[in-house]
């Protein structure tokens, strides 16, 4: 399971979920000692579907991607977690085994807090309850809006919508190194691989993208968003 990483103390941590700023300075410091943050490579599984839930994942650099077999040769991606994202939330308060897997799709540094520990802050500060409260909310309403902008696209316009939230949202930038396979990007959408190899050579040529490799270049982002909104 990953390499065991020096992780900072929760209370300087850079990457300091504002989710934290409502725990008093012993309540953090029961925290800091309830975790421990591990690298993963590219590729490298976090943890397999049915595994026991026993902490809480917590993504402090990197992208991870939750994921669900839903046949021999066939997978589903449910979502991808990125910088500050609490992955799992709602799975610790209803199940005791993960009903999904979740894989590094960069180099990756993840902390895991221990799951009683964790409950254990939350039954005592009510402040903080309400904060997880919002979070599990914001993150389930987050991954229902975007299985609904998919849905409702057609095979460009999801392949746009993508593009435009690696660009927009992840990587802050319209060239980046694209960090899922053609075949990832088919379980993302829910779409043959054959096809979405199509669409982006169809938008490589059209002059939308340009593709070097796993590097991507959106060269022309308005119309990647007008196929994205009319898809």
């Amino acid at each position: 399971m990953g390499t065991l990483e020096k992780s900072p103390d929760c209370q300087i941590c850079a990457f300091k979920s504002l989710m934290f700023n409502s725990l008093k300075q012993d309540q953090l410091s029961k925290i800091n000692t309830c975790k421990e943050q591990f690298h993963f490579g590219k590729g490298e599984l976090v943890c397999r579907e049915g595994d026991p839930i026993n902490a809480i994942i917590y993504v402090h650099a990197g992208l991870i991607k939750l994921h669900k077999r839903i046949s021999e040769n066939q997978s589903q991606i449910i979502s991808i977690a990125k910088p500050f994202d609490f992955v799992g939330l709602i799975s610790v308060f209803s199940k005791t085994n993960y009903f999904y897997s979740i894989t590094a799709i960069e180099d990756s540094s993840i902390c895991f807090i221990a799951k009683d520990c964790f409950i254990r802050e939350i039954a005592s500060n009510g402040q903080f309850a309400l904060d997880i409260l919002t979070r599990m909310s914001k993150t389930n309403d987050d991954v229902l809006e975007a299985k609904f902008a998919l849905s409702s696209k057609n095979l460009r316009g999801r392949i746009a919508h993508i593009l435009l939230d690696f660009a927009n949202n992840i990587y802050k930038s319209n060239e980046f190194e694209l960090p899922v396979s053609r075949r990832e990007m088919a379980e993302l959408i829910d779409m043959r691989m054959e096809n979405v190899i199509r669409v982006m050579s169809e938008f490589r040529q059209d002059g939308i993208i340009k593709i070097n490799g796993h590097i991507i270049e959106i060269t022309n982002p308005n119309m990647l968003q007008k196929i994205s909104d009319m898809g």
